[in-house]
């Protein structure tokens, strides 16, 4: 995968139907990896595996499952299973989690560097093995049973959404990339690529999430991004990379403005290190511009 689209409904009658028409947009466009994003509602692996089934050739991917309040055989089975039905185009990505997130679990949200490394422990054991016997101080995965999906390959990738150093250098030994948010290309370039490069034996795949829209209403775009992104800068790790950019504002990342505006600031991402750039948010100006903004990805990746 090079270029994406991270794909989420607004006022859907039924919310598969209409992920399942934006994907089939999507690919129609020449775009040929779609990520999904993990909410409370909706379950991101199973979106992905309806998705990578109906849709012939789109890679397939989650972005990102909060490893608080989960277990690593559930989601080795969760992930497998969309691999299977997918034909090995599902890419699980995980995250590191939060305050938020463990609430709704009713568990606490402590030492989630250590937890992150026992997770993906585990979760590795499982995917390369099919079966595992580990324990750690906060986990245990000893399944007494087979693990393995039929049908599950190749390999699941794995992929975290890490950015600061710790959560870094663990995604790097146990993980095949990361998967950074509102970080933009001076933070990539100097923090994000080099850290998670140093702990990784093989070239990490780097996947940047970037808001972004091809629009003439600039000006009306940029001031919903404000509203719409401002969530972000109350979470730690967000606002640190926001700063870390020289960036006073989450929207201050977005890519808007015409198809030469936003093809040069994916470049600059490239530039910096990503492997790979998916679009967010492609619907802030409407549906008219969101179908020109994968236009534009499809053009790109055409172009190579």
């Amino acid at each position: 995968m090079t270029l994406g689209v991270a794909l989420a409904g607004a006022n859907a009658t039924n919310y598969v139907d209409e992920i399942l028409e934006q994907a089939r947009g999507v690919a129609d466009a020449g775009v040929r990896a779609v990520w999904f994003g993990q909410r409370m509602d909706y379950d991101s692996p199973t979106l992905a595996a309806i998705v990578g089934r109906e849709v012939p050739g789109l890679q397939v991917g989650t972005s990102a499952i909060p490893v608080v309040g989960r277990h690593p055989l559930l989601v080795s089975s969760q992930a497998q299973t969309a691999q299977a039905a997918t034909g090995g185009r599902y890419h699980l990505g995980l995250a590191v989690g939060s305050n938020l997130a463990a609430s709704a679990f009713g568990v606490p949200f402590d030492r989630p560097i250590t937890r992150l490394r026992e997770f993906l422990t585990g979760l590795r054991e499982l995917l390369d093995t099919g079966t595992a016997d580990y324990r750690g101080e906060l986990l245990t995965v000893t399944p007494p049973l087979p693990t393995a999906v039929a049908g599950a390959r190749p390999r699941v990738p794995v992929l975290v959404a890490a950015m600061g150093p710790q959560a870094l250098r663990v995604t790097g030994e146990l993980s095949d990339g990361t998967l950074p948010y509102l970080a933009g290309p001076k933070t990539l370039s100097e923090h994000i690529v080099p850290e998670i490069t140093r702990a990784s034996e093989t070239a990490p795949r780097i996947v940047a999430f970037v808001p972004g829209v091809v629009t003439a209403d600039i000006e009306g775009t940029r001031e919903k991004a404000l509203q719409q992104l401002a969530f972000y800068e109350q979470v730690p790790s967000y606002s640190r990379v926001i700063e870390l950019e020289g960036a006073t504002r989450a929207a201050d990342l977005a890519l808007i403005g015409d198809e030469e505006t936003v093809a040069a600031g994916i470049r600059r991402y490239y530039d910096a290190g990503a492997t790979e750039v998916v679009l967010t948010t492609t619907d802030l100006a409407g549906a008219d511009d969101q179908r020109r903004t994968w236009k534009l990805l499809g053009e790109l990746a055409a172009a190579g």
